[in-house]
């Protein structure tokens, strides 16, 4: 098993135990998730830590456009609960890349693939997605790809 999947199990049972609400919603829901990614398909496996991180990066921005969505709708209490389950899941996420470190990395990959021009684009993002892996939103990986690439 997975040593992240085994973390998670075991902070679950932990939160239960102290009663934490939030906490064990979010585990819940997140270990719901990762269940749900490896039955998918036409037969079950088990997911590594790299692709556990993939599905908890999704449920990060679910929490995160959900949040932004009640704040709009004025319904304060459900984007802090969204909120604060995102503040959970973002304790078994890597730490995110800042601005500075991300543009390097890109500025490197445009460099080793000789790209030019936003035609280019596809081929400078193949090569920064691996790099980053969860690092950084893919959003944010196209903004900078775009803005360097003019």
């Amino acid at each position: 098993m997975a040593h992240l999947k085994e973390r998670l199990q075991a902070d679950l049972t932990t939160a239960m135990r102290e009663r934490d609400d939030v906490r064990t919603r979010t585990l819940r829901m997140a270990l719901t998730a990762i269940t749900n990614e490896e039955v998918a398909g036409t037969s079950a496996r088990e997911l590594s830590d790299e692709e556990i991180v993939t599905v908890l990066t999704r449920e990060a921005k679910k929490r995160r456009e959900a949040a932004e969505a009640f704040t709009d709708g004025g319904r304060t209490e459900q984007a802090a609960a969204e909120r604060a389950e995102g503040e959970v899941l973002a304790e078994y996420l890597p730490a995110q890349l800042d601005d500075t470190e991300l543009a390097d990395i890109v500025a490197a990959a445009i460099t080793e693939t000789a790209a030019s021009g936003p035609s280019a684009m596809g081929s400078v993002m193949k090569l920064v997605k691996p790099r980053v892996a969860g690092r950084a939103e893919g959003g944010r990986i196209a903004a900078e790809v775009r803005r360097q690439l003019g």
